[in-house]
């Protein structure tokens, strides 16, 4: 059996229960390299096989997990963050598909998800965003022409920005060319939920300037929008005078 197991957002007690009992008794673990927080490996057994794919192909990859199962032997797949996201493992699936060999997924905390918490913020208020676009710059690896930045920034909603650290002067460019003003909330996320995480609040048309001036060039999440201002509604959740299923309207 393979694991593919998200190992959270950085801090290693991120890490949900599940997924931290399938490290516990792995024979095999394949960690995403510097991505995944190495305090999560003293999880594993003494006495167990770790490998970091930062260093391999997707053959090698592939090749690890083939020669485990052909031992009888239990595989973790230690993916960053929360596996769906940009974490490449279709094209391991599908692989595992052809070879016959059962795998599951086990979730785990996404960061945009730990970004939020380091912002203290809520990416979906009333009356300003309900809508979270997760996304990211086009570099060596191309994104598809109808995602571009722009056609993406038209919709003024709450954009999380992957993978584009590197090209902050060009992003604020195709965030304004595409409808968001140079002065519309932004903040930089380095190592959400990591020991050294740092917040960087800014400014669409400051991004380039704001990540120079505090040395941040990768691993860092950009978050656009105007749910980082002050003003919004409040929920018709907890309205008192909102009727729900559970709740009777308060007419006082």
């Amino acid at each position: 059996m393979v694991d593919f197991v998200g190992a959270g957002c950085g801090a290693p007690d991120l890490i949900t229960l599940r997924g931290q009992r399938l490290l516990s008794n792995a024979d095999v673990i394949i960690y995403a390299g510097s991505l995944v927080n190495p305090q999560l490996l003293s999880c594993a057994r003494k006495d167990c096989e770790i490998y970091n794919s930062a260093l391999m192909h997707l053959d090698e990859v592939i090749e690890v997990m083939k020669k485990a199962e052909s031992e009888g032997k239990n595989t973790v797949r230690l993916h960053t963050g929360d596996p769906s996201v940009y974490g490449a493992i279709r094209e391991q699936m599908d692989r595992l598909d052809e070879l016959g060999i059962a795998y599951n997924v086990t979730p785990g905390v996404s960061s945009f998800c730990g970004a939020a918490a380091a912002l203290r913020a809520e990416y979906t208020l009333p009356d300003v965003s309900q809508t979270v676009i997760l996304t990211r710059m086009a570099g060596r690896t191309p994104v598809p022409e109808k995602e571009s930045i722009e056609s993406l920034a038209a919709h003024r909603a709450t954009m999380v920005i992957f993978l584009s650290t590197g090209m902050l002067d060009e992003l604020s460019k195709r965030l304004i060319a595409g409808g968001y003003s140079s002065d519309t909330p932004a903040a930089i996320v380095y190592k959400a939920t990591w020991e050294d995480e740092k917040v960087i609040r800014c400014t669409v048309g400051e991004l380039a300037e704001s990540a120079e001036k505090n040395g941040i060039t990768k691993t860092a999440l950009i978050t656009v929008g105007d749910f980082l201002g002050d003003s919004y509604q409040l929920s018709k959740l907890y309205d008192k005078a909102f009727e729900t299923e559970f709740r009777k309207a308060d007419k006082t």
